[in-house]
């Protein structure tokens, strides 16, 4: 069995520490995030993790798959003998998923996450993304209210694990001015069988109403995240509860160009940027430990706490590419981390790790219920089309997947579309995932790139309003982190990134179909229904008008590659040429 690369720790344990005695327990937390759903690896750019070779540079390797994932988890439970080991994960395990989880309304992966030993797990974003009711039948239980059973005659169960979202409460009538309680449990204590206890606040970032379809979240709101977790610390402490770690769905960013990059270089978290560092930095000095999700990026850092000491910070990688083993002590008197105890790594899960048995013959069950309407051929590809494994601003799947939307939109008069980068979660790849052969896209791989199936819209903005939008990549919400829109053809502009917030937009370079942007004229612009409400910042796009909705942008995506695309005329690879980057 080939196992995973290991990254240096990131507090080294000392030699007092490392010889274990009876005035100590040894915890290990196996941690996991974003998985959204990819049971299996993959493919792609989207699916490599880059990591430090043999020679001291940069090497890409694809990684992924939950039943290595299982075989790795279970070998660190076993080289970590004599702890107590506990897996947790930061959000966002289910939610814009591949078919093989998506069709069966990610029960899969609630069944997989339980047969690898899953104990508790936040909430993210994407666990809104069909509402929470549809969260709640996640956690408890029932059959989907339009689906139906997954499998028939067999009730689904819920999850054996907790799901946990501290921050994420009902709103509340104008009249009344007390929090309301949280519609998921704010953590979990866990009991060691000697008697201590460990609690785990579970939280959701504060952003999670724009980073999902408004209207599945109206009723909700998403609390502060350093308030929601000292309020529950204080409780965990009030209640004798001295160990507490912080699964928490907001993340950074860490400056390597490698998974496994030093992160404390220039002293704690001197290499981790974004809201995770903040947050860690303020939040109450009773948390020992964050465990984080939702920028995708594997990192683990120390942040120095209010009162002085460093404490982990900690992400994997999406998709199941990475883990991180998090081993520290927990005092058995004062019942509390001996922080400088605490160490933390990241393991790449590689192609060639086998596959836990009990876990790939969950999968392989699944896999059989959808295997025919997954395998069905959509469309061919004369290469590969890169997407959310880019490392362009823009990207050729980008420019495919919104000239598909202009053309299954012309009916309610689109000429031009716009996709956020969210909107596509893979790449595609020319090489064959099965046995279709190579060049052949299949129902499934179409389905991986767009799992949500999002209406599109179709809205009326006048070219100020047009114009508005394109500022709105780098200012406002996205102004430290430029979100580039995906454009189809008939949009072009140039940006200077060495500028600030929206000077970065060269406005005088916007053309549509080669005509300068006129402000007082109009333009039909299709979007999904996310960025229609206003998703990642651009509130412009909701003052669009006259807006019509007759298809979803999967239905546009298989659709297009149907017509465009045979095995004697593949469709090629995109130039990705709209934006002109300065």
């Amino acid at each position: 069995m080939v196992t995973a690369s290991v990254l240096a720790p990131a507090l080294a344990a000392s030699p007092a520490t490392a010889q274990r005695n009876a005035d100590t327990v040894p915890v290990q937390l196996l941690a996991l995030n974003d998985l959204h759903g990819n049971l299996d690896a993959v493919e792609g750019p989207a699916g490599a993790v880059t990591r430090t070779g043999p020679d001291g540079a940069p090497e890409k390797v694809q990684a992924g798959g939950v039943a290595r994932l299982a075989t790795l988890l279970d070998k660190s439970r076993a080289d970590a003998a004599g702890h107590e080991s506990l897996t947790v994960a930061a959000g966002d395990m289910i939610g814009g998923s591949p078919l093989l989880s998506a069709a069966f309304h990610d029960e899969p992966t609630v069944d997989a996450l339980e047969a690898l030993g899953l104990d508790v797990t936040a909430v993210g974003n994407h666990e809104f993304d069909e509402g929470p009711d549809e969260l709640h039948r996640m956690r408890h239980g029932g059959c989907h209210p339009e689906g139906g059973c997954s499998i028939e005659g067999k009730p689904y169960d819920g999850t054996d694990f907790p799901y946990l979202a501290a921050n994420v409460t009902r709103k509340q009538a104008a009249e009344r001015k007390a929090p309301g309680d949280p519609i998921l449990p704010p953590y979990w204590i866990k009991k060691l069988p000697g008697g201590e206890r460990i609690g785990f606040i579970g939280l959701t970032t504060r952003h999670t109403a724009a980073s999902v379809s408004a209207s599945m979240v109206r009723d909700l709101e998403f609390g502060d995240e350093v308030r929601t977790i000292d309020r529950y610390a204080d409780e965990l402490d009030r209640k004798g509860v001295k160990a507490i770690v912080t699964l928490l769905h907001e993340g950074g960013e860490r400056a390597g160009r490698t998974y496994d990059a030093d992160c404390d270089t220039e002293g704690p978290g001197s290499r981790l940027s974004g809201p995770v560092k903040e947050i860690a930095g303020r939040a109450s000095a009773k948390v020992d430990a964050f465990v984080t999700g939702h920028t995708h990026e594997p990192y683990t850092c120390t942040v120095t706490d209010p009162e002085g000491q460093p404490r982990l910070v900690t992400q994997g990688a999406s998709f199941g590419r990475t883990f991180t083993d998090l081993r520290f002590d927990i005092d058995r008197a004062t019942g509390d981390v001996v922080r400088s105890s605490a160490s933390a790594g990241n393991h790449v899960v590689t192609p060639e790790t086998e596959r836990q048995p009990a876990v790939r013959k969950t999968v392989e069950e699944w896999r059989a219920r959808s295997a025919d309407l997954a395998r069905k051929p959509v469309g061919h590809i004369a290469a590969d089309i890169p997407g959310r494994g880019s490392d362009q601003l823009e990207t050729p799947l980008g420019d495919l997947i919104t000239d598909t939307q202009v053309e299954a939109t012309r009916g309610e008069g689109a000429e031009l579309a716009l996709l956020n980068w969210g909107g596509m979660r893979a790449d595609l790849t020319h090489r064959a995932s099965g046995d279709e052969g190579d060049g052949v896209v299949t129902y499934g791989e179409a389905f991986q790139v767009q799992p949500f199936g999002n209406p599109l819209v179709t809205m009326t903005l006048t070219g100020a309003q047009l114009r508005e939008v394109l500022r709105q990549q780098f200012s406002g919400a996205n102004a430290g982190s430029p979100e580039v829109l995906q454009l189809s053809d008939a949009l072009r502009y140039e940006a200077d990134l060495s500028r600030e917030g929206a000077a970065r937009l060269l406005e005088d370079t916007i053309r549509v179909k080669g005509e300068p942007l006129r402000d007082d004229a109009t333009y039909r612009v299709t979007v999904n229904d996310f960025l229609a409400e206003g998703g990642n910042g651009f509130s412009a796009l909701k003052k669009g008008t006259d807006r019509e909705s007759s298809t979803t942008d999967l239905a546009a995506f298989t659709d297009y590659l149907g017509n465009h695309s045979s095995p004697e005329n593949p469709l090629p690879r995109p130039a990705a040429d709209r934006v002109t980057l300065r």
